[in-house]
């Protein structure tokens, strides 16, 4: 990660809860990730720690299957054995997983809901930023909807239909209202409007690799 692209980036993961378990099965390790916390390791030694491995010491035969960013909190499913792994895979490559998220936004977002489809790509040469690029960008899709709006605050709860990196902070930016606290995206006014990214993966729904039956987890909102 370039420090020149992200604002005084100091990895300094929190430790207390060590690893915070929603839920476990024979096939199923649900955990709910804090902010500030990587899901895998990143490329440099002392961006070792992260949720995978700590989740790795007390379930060292759990894999993971999708991530969330850095600095956004919530709700993450790993797989406990490899034909859990290739279930839960093919769920979240086909879409039969709905996650929903809530996001604190700069401003008040005028409408009261609505969809965003612009494609996506990294930004090369500033990764790991992403930017919108209709020729070359992949589809990416995301529906939201306004829960309140508080003076130059608006809280939504936002519905990918698409997993794109950075999804939903580049579709909240495309509407000119940014995530709060975020170092990548936020202007300054946005980024100092919070001590963390006040985006939270708060609802995850799947079919259960065992017996195909409908689970939902739920990580109650820090914010």
């Amino acid at each position: 990660m370039n420090e020149t692209q992200v604002r005084q980036f100091t990895y300094n993961p929190p430790v207390e809860p060590y690893l915070s378990v929603l839920y476990q099965d024979d096939d199923l390790l649900v955990l709910d990730k804090p902010s500030g916390l990587l899901t895998v390791p990143g490329k440099a030694p002392e961006h070792g720690d992260c949720l995978e491995r700590r989740a790795q010491v007390t379930y060292p035969q759990c894999r993971i299957v999708h991530r969330l960013d850095m600095d956004t909190s919530g709700v993450l499913v790993l797989a406990m054995n490899a034909k859990a792994h290739r279930h839960l895979g093919l769920q979240f490559e086909r879409r039969h997983v709905k996650k929903s998220y809530i996001a604190r936004v700069w401003g008040q977002v005028e409408k009261d809901s609505g969809s965003i489809n612009l494609p996506l790509i990294c930004d090369w040469p500033n990764r790991p930023r992403q930017m919108v690029d209709h020729e070359r960008g992949k589809p990416s899709r995301t529906d939201w909807q306004v829960l309140s709006r508080h003076g130059d605050v608006t809280r939504v709860e936002l519905t990918p239909l698409t997993g794109r990196s950075h999804q939903l902070r580049v579709h909240m930016l495309s509407l000119g209202h940014p995530v709060l606290g975020d170092n990548i995206y936020a202007h300054e006014q946005a980024l100092s409007a919070a001590d963390r990214l006040q985006l939270h993966a708060q609802k995850l729904t799947l079919f259960h690799p065992a017996d195909g039956k409908t689970f939902e987890f739920v990580s109650e909102c820090p914010f």
